[in-house]
């Protein structure tokens, strides 16, 4: 009886927009010639001209709060942060869908201070750790079956001790659903 008083919301974001794929025959440098006349765009399927294209962000309410304030994982295997990207496509009667989520490194690791970039420091032991690791990945394979984790942390700077702290849970974990990639984008900047 109190459904009337409960509004279902999310933070997060939400946008779906319908797209039109078109092509011609002609070559892009053809398209760009001053020379070239327009062509009338031939779309790709006249049958069905659009597709629909859906992006839906949730951000966790477990573990919420400001960059620098709220890090790692807590008891029950949160992560602060915690955010799930659903891309949906919709084309001809097909529904694919990718998923990608996100979140703090899942140890137990601060940064104190507010000044820009604080040095991280990991606050329980390696030992302390291993459960709270294994409870969050244990949700996470329960969602999505197999996850292939994206390390972005610094692999040489300071950010190194929570690669590495990473890296070791992973190897304890040892699950064959989990591919670990290990990409220092600093290296590629």
């Amino acid at each position: 009886e109190v459904d009337f008083w409960i509004i279902p919301i999310i933070q997060g974001f939400v946008q779906i927009e319908d797209l039109v794929v078109n092509y011609s025959e002609s070559s892009d440098d053809d398209k760009s010639s001053p020379e070239t006349p327009p062509q009338e765009s031939t779309c790709v399927d006249d049958i069905h001209p659009t597709f629909l294209v859906a992006l839906i962000s949730r951000r966790s309410r477990h573990r919420a709060g400001m960059r620098y304030k709220r890090r790692g994982v807590d008891k029950n295997g949160n992560v602060a942060n915690y955010v799930e990207t659903e891309q949906l496509i919709h084309v001809h009667n097909h529904t694919l869908s990718f998923i990608q989520t996100r979140g703090s490194v899942p140890v137990f690791w601060s940064q104190v201070g507010y000044r820009y970039n604080p040095r991280p420091r990991l606050d329980k032991s390696e030992n302390e750790t291993v459960s709270c690791f294994r409870a969050h990945f244990e949700e996470q394979l329960k969602n999505y079956k197999k996850q292939v984790i994206i390390n972005l942390v610094d692999q040489t700077g300071r950010e190194k001790i929570i690669g590495d702290a990473y890296l070791k849970q992973v190897l304890l974990y040892n699950n064959a659903n989990l591919t670990y990639v290990s990409f220092d984008f600093h290296e590629h900047w």
